[in-house]
């Protein structure tokens, strides 16, 4: 959790001068959609009109924030971020765009910031080209704009989409040369062979012929000195996104190797359709299912021979491990309640296969036994595990018996703190979405009344009373999940109750079983052990369920413990705050 500390606010605003004071925001987007209208809507071109007006209009102490190549679709984007920070500091007083499309073209996005956001904050804003100003009042028609303004988005990639298919269903590949190939300098549209990197796959391919595992295969990539395909696409003058530098270009990782011998492009053909998008408002590719895979063969020169790589999938199948269930596994109270603390994963329970006593626990993820990326085993005994969390609900049921009010209220204390901040997150949401169905109703009763004194016509009212019509049902529908979950914020502030009678009902039994387990506990946290020998100790953060973490006072005895590990090397769990 990042905490904002007192002392840097104060540092900030000490700094807060006559530059950070009363700024003109200057606010310009191009995305490449736009880029088809026309020169008018450059960048260069905005900064002119935006500057022209400024100056023109007495407004001072301007600053530019751009976006170059960002859709109006998506607000994640660094130029518009950068200014509302600047304006949640309180630094700018005025906004000026070219048009509301400059703004956004989600219309429920742009009508929170220009009827919400901006007039919370006293900020003044100006669409140039649509005579929007903040300072006139309300602005009847620019709600219309913003709809059109997205229906346009929503044509423009209707439009994409559908070119984008028919392209993918010509043959044509739709995504980027893997490594090893290019794109033909005399027709973009076709993969040729890269020379210098074609070698390097063939290599890699024939290791895994000739037996040798991913990992092994990375390692010697490294040792030779092949640059990575990132940092080489990089050296070629290439753009394909990630680091542009990286410490050591010469580190191959085995998932990198994984792909490339996985890749059935490298026989020769084009696989279109590998994935896709939900929307034109989200651009995150999905993996689409293989049987929605366009495949069209031997399009481009092969670099694997088919047989090869049908020889290399065998191999892969029979050496690729899931979610194993060895022999030495074993099910335990604990199972599905210990996470990995660094990669959140759940660890696995075993047997010592040497000594069938001793069972532990160690990270699903972990890189060195199976394909994943965690860097450490997080290694633990399982009765390590259960003496610990023995001795932490002693602790709670001698503090509950000890002193029950004030048991009481550090629970109290401890859930209205977390449930608080979430009821009030949850509540503005609820008064920004009633606010907003209110505005909706009102500006559905001034459509109505404009078309009918002629002012606006059927189509116009058609459309846009069917737009108004669909976000008054989801604005209802999100007002309606908002009141459950304000009213779930409720019964979870009453949990503690059930909490206690949870650590009564250990305080009877004085013993562990999985049942009571899981009605005392959500998870627990395993951080690696730190330090060597009689200095090694590892912590462990237990979540209880309805309170979260709790940190027991001084005043109830805390124990350490120490268990002799499988290598006879003293280990000593102790129940402390969680590490930073």
């Amino acid at each position: 959790m990042c905490v904002r500390l007192p002392e840097r606010r104060t540092i900030m605003q000490s700094k807060k001068n006559k530059e950070n004071v009363g700024i003109t925001a200057l606010y310009c987007r191009l995305s490449r959609d736009d880029g088809a209208e026309g020169d008018s809507n450059s960048v260069a071109n905005q900064k002119k009109m935006l500057t022209k007006y400024a100056k023109e209009n007495g407004f001072e102490n301007t600053r530019f924030y751009v976006d170059d190549g960002y859709t109006g679709t998506n607000f994640n984007r660094p130029g518009f971020l950068k200014m509302l920070e600047d304006m949640e500091l309180g630094y700018v007083s005025v906004l000026i765009v070219k048009d509301m499309s400059r703004l956004g073209r989600d219309y429920l996005q742009v009508g929170y910031y220009t009827d919400t956001f901006f007039p919370d904050r006293n900020i003044r804003f100006i669409a140039i080209n649509d005579c929007v100003d903040s300072n006139d009042g309300e602005n009847e028609l620019a709600p219309f704009r913003n709809v059109m303004n997205e229906m346009y988005a929503r044509d423009i990639s209707r439009k994409v989409r559908s070119a984008h298919r028919i392209r993918g269903n010509s043959g044509e590949p739709l995504s980027q040369p893997p490594y090893g190939y290019m794109k033909s300098p005399e027709n973009k549209k076709k993969w040729v062979v890269d020379p210098e990197a074609t070698q390097v796959v063939k290599d890699i391919f024939r290791m895994c012929l000739e037996g040798k595992g991913n990992e092994t295969i990375a390692r010697i990539l490294q040792e030779n000195k092949v640059l990575v395909p990132m940092v080489y696409w990089h050296e070629k003058g290439l753009d394909r996104g990630g680091k542009k530098t990286q410490p050591n270009p010469y580190k191959w990782c085995k998932t990198t190797v994984s792909k490339i011998l996985a890749q059935q492009e490298y026989c020769g053909d084009v696989i279109n359709f590998k994935t896709y998008s939900k929307s034109f408002k989200n651009k995150a590719r999905i993996p689409n299912s293989e049987e929605n895979w366009t495949i069209f063969k031997g399009v481009h020169e092969p670099i694997i021979d088919r047989e090869t790589f049908e020889q290399v999938q065998k191999i892969i199948s029979k050496t690729k491990r899931r979610a194993p269930k060895p022999e030495n596994a074993q099910k335990n109270i604990f199972s599905d309640l210990l996470y990995c603390a660094d990669c959140h994963s759940k660890l696995w329970s075993h047997v010592n296969t040497v000594n069938k006593e001793i069972q532990y626990f160690s990270c699903s993820n972990y890189k060195k036994d199976t394909r994943g990326d965690c860097e450490t085993r997080h290694y633990i005994r399982a009765d390590a595990v259960e003496q610990v969390v023995m001795l932490e609900l002693k602790r709670l049921a001698s503090f509950l018996r000890d002193d029950e009010d004030t048991f009481a209220e550090l629970l109290a204390q401890k859930t209205n703190q977390d449930i608080l901040a979430e009821k009030k997150r949850t509540d503005g949401e609820l008064q920004k979405s009633t606010m907003r169905i209110e505005t909706v109703s009102r500006l559905y009763e001034k459509l109505y009344e404009d078309n009918a004194t002629g002012k606006v016509t059927d189509e116009w009212f058609m459309q846009l009373s069917h737009k108004y019509e669909l976000e008054r049902m989801e604005l209802k529908a999100k007002i309606a999940e908002l009141r459950e979950r304000l009213a779930s914020l409720d019964t979870m502030q009453q949990g503690k109750e059930q909490f206690i009678s949870a650590v009564r009902k250990f305080m009877e039994m004085e013993r562990l079983t999985a049942p009571l387990l899981r009605e005392l506990i959500d998870h627990i946290d395993v951080y690696e052990t730190e330090g060597k020998g009689k200095s090694r100790t590892q912590h462990i953060a237990i979540y209880y369920r309805f309170v979260g973490y709790i940190e027991i006072p001084d005043s109830a005895f805390m124990y350490n413990y120490t268990a002799d590990t499988r290598q006879g090397v003293a280990v000593e769990y102790v129940p402390k705050a969680i590490p930073a």
